[in-house]
């Protein structure tokens, strides 16, 4: 079940930059953005109004805390990779600059979270790091001087926010349904996104099909698919275990992009993908046989405080 849910997770929330790159010649960012989380929000708050049962025992502060989570997940992470695309970074390159997210995590799980990493953990970190390198160079080199150099950074910004979201809710000690959580998340950014538009007059969409086409992806594969799993792996898994799929994102939407969209792909972008999979092999094995630490342990939610919880990372995302 761990396998299914990481090649799903890997494909729907690489499907977010392919569904980015697919609206970015139709709308401004904002516009899309918005189009995607209001009929969203309205029909997962439809859900809530005649289902109750996930919304028990929510509190005004866990609340607060999950508008919190999604404004830092949804809302900045995405403008920031909408942005960047919209910029001219290439969907591959977008991607690839995500990848610097697991050691980011992995160096903040310790003091933040007390879930240490082991060394084969990290030895697996580095060497995604470095199939992250070497594809990033390859898209570098093939965009030329068309992207100004400081649109890299766009997509930084909005890892450092995901990253922040994540260790947010991992020091949350109440759980919240998944349901609920996604709900508020998603009206969150539906807010947010509507007042970026409107403030900015961008709210009105284009009439054209390409456009609703775009959006039709984006809230199907990468909202309930990527970013719902990415938080189921997380409860199951950790903080190192999701993140470390993230070094899959990278060379599977440059594949992707290569045959969607013509962008890219030469010996040096394969040969970060095996990389990349060689990193998540030696982390998932490093996760296996690493020493559990024994106290300080975050439960995952719903779940147990006294459950066992891999060195990795337990967090309950």
């Amino acid at each position: 079940m761990n396998a299914l849910l990481s090649v799903a997770f890997v494909l729907c929330w690489s499907s977010g930059f392919i569904g980015a790159k697919l609206g970015a010649g139709t709308a401004a960012a904002t516009t899309l953005l918005m189009w995607r989380f209001l009929p969203l929000a309205l029909v997962l708050l439809a859900v809530a109004a005649v289902s109750r049962t996930a919304w028990r025992g929510l509190t005004l502060r866990d609340t607060g805390r999950q508008v919190a989570i999604g404004a830092l997940s949804q809302t900045g992470y995405l403008l920031s990779v909408y942005y960047a695309i919209q910029l001219g970074v290439s969907s591959g390159t977008t991607a690839l600059i995500d990848g610097v997210q697991p050691l980011v995590a992995g160096a903040l799980a310790g003091p933040l979270l007390r879930q240490y990493v082991s060394r084969r953990q990290w030895l697996g970190l580095w060497l995604g790091l470095a199939g992250v390198a070497t594809v990033t160079t390859a898209d570098a080199a093939a965009a030329g001087a068309d992207v100004a150099w400081w649109a890299y950074f766009v997509p930084f910004l909005g890892m450092l926010s995901l990253v922040a979201a994540t260790f947010l809710e991992g020091r949350s000690r109440t759980p919240v349904a998944p349901r609920a959580a996604l709900t508020i998340h998603c009206v969150t950014s539906a807010v947010l996104f509507a007042g970026l538009a409107l403030g900015t007059g961008s709210a009105a969409p284009p009439a054209g099909g390409s456009f609703w086409l775009a959006t039709a992806w984006l809230v199907v594969l990468p909202t309930f698919g990527g970013y719902g799993l990415y938080w189921l792996i997380l409860r199951r898994s950790g903080v190192t275990e999701v993140n470390t799929l993230m070094f899959l994102m990278a060379p599977v939407t440059a594949v992707w992009g290569a045959l969607m969209f013509g962008e890219h792909f030469g010996v040096q972008t394969a040969v970060g993908l095996v990389v990349g999979l060689a990193a998540v092999a030696v982390v998932r094995r490093g996760a296996r046989s690493g020493v559990v630490a024994s106290s300080g342990a975050v439960a995952p939610p719903g779940g147990r405080r006294d459950a066992p919880v891999p060195s990795a990372s337990a967090t309950r995302r």
